[in-house]
């Protein structure tokens, strides 16, 4: 496996952790978060989970702390304006996913 692909492994593995990604969509405003606020805002989090998630983020530095909570340094901003690019990309696979859905008769 080449370094780049190992690379995208690693960060691929770290964004399918559960909350992981909610996280940074969370915090991708660019309005530091406490760690409540932060797990208002993604939702159904335990502080368990939430505590993992940010310990894991901080590690691999897409998340970090000021004295005013939690936000995205640039290396996390740059990969959330990356997540954000899939917004359009959901919308029109979703569009297509829906129009290609065989239609069901209902019979009585």
């Amino acid at each position: 496996m080449s370094k780049d692909q190992e690379a995208v492994t690693q960060l691929f593995e770290l964004l399918e952790s559960r909350y992981a990604m909610r996280v940074l969509w969370a915090l991708s405003d660019g309005h530091p978060q406490t760690f409540r606020l932060l797990q208002d805002s993604v939702g159904g989090i335990t502080p368990n989970t939430l505590n993992t998630r940010i310990k894991e983020l901080r590690a691999a530095r897409l998340i970090d702390h000021n004295g005013s909570g939690y936000r995205l340094p640039p290396q996390g901003a740059a990969l959330a304006r990356r997540l954000a690019e899939m917004r359009g990309f959901a919308s029109r696979w979703q569009q297509r996913a829906a129009a290609r859905a065989p239609t069901r008769a209902t019979s009585r």
